[in-house]
C-alpha cells in the first residue's frame, strides 16, 4: 500500500469492525479487504458467502451494489483522506455475478471540488467486468492516514 500508514489504517478500520461492507468482525458481511492504493486508484478484494446469493448460484445484485459503494467510500478515505457519504450512485451491470468467486474491486477519484467527490469504480471476476459504478460523495470529516 503506498503512502498509507498501516497502523493508522488499522485504527480507522477498527472503528468500522461491524460494517457490512468492510467490517472484519461482521460474519454476515462482505469483509472487503486487501486495500491497495496506486495514485488516485484503490483496489480491494472480497469473497461472498452463500448468504449473499440471489438465485441459482448468482450473487445478489444488491450485494454487487454494496461492494461498489464500499470501494468508492474507501477511495474517498484512502485517496482524498476524508470520510464521505454517498449522495448518488449510478450502476451498470455488465455480466452475471457468480456466487462463488473472488471479486476484485477498484475505485478511482475522478474529481474533487470542495466537499464534492466524483468517484468511479468497477468489480470484476478474473477478466470479466461484472458491474461499474459512478457516484457523487460528500466529504464529512478529514481522515489522518
Amino acid at each position: 500500500m503506498s503512502a498509507v500508514d498501516p497502523g493508522r489504517l488499522a485504527v480507522v478500520r477498527a472503528d468500522y469492525a461491524q460494517c457490512f461492507g468492510c467490517g472484519l468482525d461482521n460474519g454476515a458481511g462482505l469483509r472487503i479487504d486487501g486495500f491497495d492504493v496506486d495514485g488516485v486508484t484503490v483496489a480491494a478484494w472480497f469473497r461472498p458467502g452463500a448468504q449473499h446469493r440471489g438465485f441459482q448460484g448468482i450473487l445478489h445484485g444488491g450485494i454487487v451494489a454494496t461492494a461498489l459503494d464500499e470501494i468508492l467510500a474507501w477511495t474517498a478515505i484512502l485517496v482524498a483522506r476524508t470520510m464521505a457519504v454517498t449522495a448518488t450512485l449510478d450502476l451498470k451491470y455488465r455480466a452475471p455475478a457468480p456466487g462463488d468467486a473472488i471479486y476484485r474491486l477498484e475505485g478511482r477519484l475522478v474529481e474533487q471540488r470542495g466537499r464534492r467527490l466524483v468517484l468511479s469504480g468497477h468489480c470484476e471476476v478474473g477478466n470479466t467486468r461484472i458491474a461499474e459504478a459512478r457516484g457523487l460523495f460528500l466529504a464529512t470529516e478529514p481522515v489522518e492516514l
